[in-house]
């Protein structure tokens, strides 16, 4: 398992929200900086997010979510990824998470939250900080 190559990132749009505008912007941000994006698109499960991280061969899964199902979304795609012996690809996200959801979130396994008002170079900068960190990439 090779660690060379640009990281690969899915971003996904969980549930029944229908705006994806800031996920998209998100998306490009990261492949502008280099990355290799799979977008998947409006109302995913789950089950289609992690699916598609492992047939992706994906470092990590950002997960942007505003209809306030944060916690029982956020919480099913790290039981899939360790469920399916994915726990090294990292989860991340963003959208209309209140302030106290995210401890609790993180706690989980949820490596960053990022809200509104985060710039597309500090979620680009995280990205690369701490995916694949302990790999030396």
């Amino acid at each position: 398992m090779g660690v060379t190559g640009p990281i690969r990132v899915v971003v996904a749009k969980p549930g029944l929200d229908g705006h994806d505008r800031g996920a998209k912007v998100i998306a490009r941000a990261l492949r502008d900086a280099g990355m290799e994006v799979i977008y998947t698109g409006l109302h995913q499960t789950p089950e289609q997010i992690v699916d598609t991280a492992i047939q992706e061969d994906a470092d990590a899964i950002g997960l942007s979510i505003l209809s306030g199902a944060h916690n029982t979304l956020f919480a099913k795609v790290l039981e899939l990824l360790k469920e399916r012996d994915a726990e090294d690809i990292k989860v991340f996200g963003g959208g209309i998470i209140p302030e106290d959801d995210i401890p609790p979130l993180m706690e989980k396994g949820v490596a960053a939250i990022f809200t509104p008002g985060a710039t597309t170079t500090s979620i680009v900068d995280w990205v690369n900080a701490n995916v694949r960190e302990s790999a030396g990439a």
